[in-house]
């Protein structure tokens, strides 16, 4: 399964995305890609287990880069430790063709994307009490408001410089 970053469709839902959203879609993306490395293990394709991991530590290697320490110190040091532990267990997976690595990676980028959910659901609640509306959670693929997050694309890299 992979995204054709040519569609026209996923271009637009990239380019117009909060900072919000292109760290959602980066987690969304590292776990289809951890489950395909890891089928690949399960089925002994070893062609699979090379690509699907790799695209995966690309992805969580660029949620690495796009922390931004001087907006959110803890919480930078926090993620980075996570994706760090992330990174370790895709390549125990892929070398050591560890079933159990891959396991975990995948519970903890699931975790990961469960919780990022909630953020952006809070945040939503926040900029709807400021404004005196009614709070409306978004749902992870409805555009979020603008808001300066912990991840902005590396300077010179394009949020489609993941491909797969």
């Amino acid at each position: 399964m992979s995204i054709d970053v040519n569609n026209p469709y996923f271009r637009t839902k990239v380019l117009t995305a909060s900072q919000e959203e292109l760290r959602l879609l980066l987690i969304e993306g590292a776990l289809r890609f951890a489950r395909t490395g890891r089928d690949g293990l399960a089925n002994k394709d070893f062609e699979k287990v090379f690509e699907g991991f790799s695209q995966a530590r690309d992805i969580v290697s660029e949620l690495l880069t796009g922390l931004r320490p001087e907006q959110a110190p803890e919480v930078c040091a926090n993620l980075s430790a996570i994706y760090n532990y992330i990174f370790r267990l895709l390549v125990r997976a892929s070398l050591e063709r560890d079933l159990a690595a891959a396991d975990e990676a995948i519970q903890r980028l699931e975790y990961e994307r469960d919780t990022w959910v909630m953020v952006m659901e809070k945040l939503a609640q926040e900029r709807a009490s400021k404004a005196g509306a009614p709070a409306e959670a978004p749902t992870p693929n409805a555009p979020a408001p603008e808001r300066s997050a912990t991840y902005a694309p590396p300077k010179g890299r394009s949020p489609l410089s993941i491909s797969g």
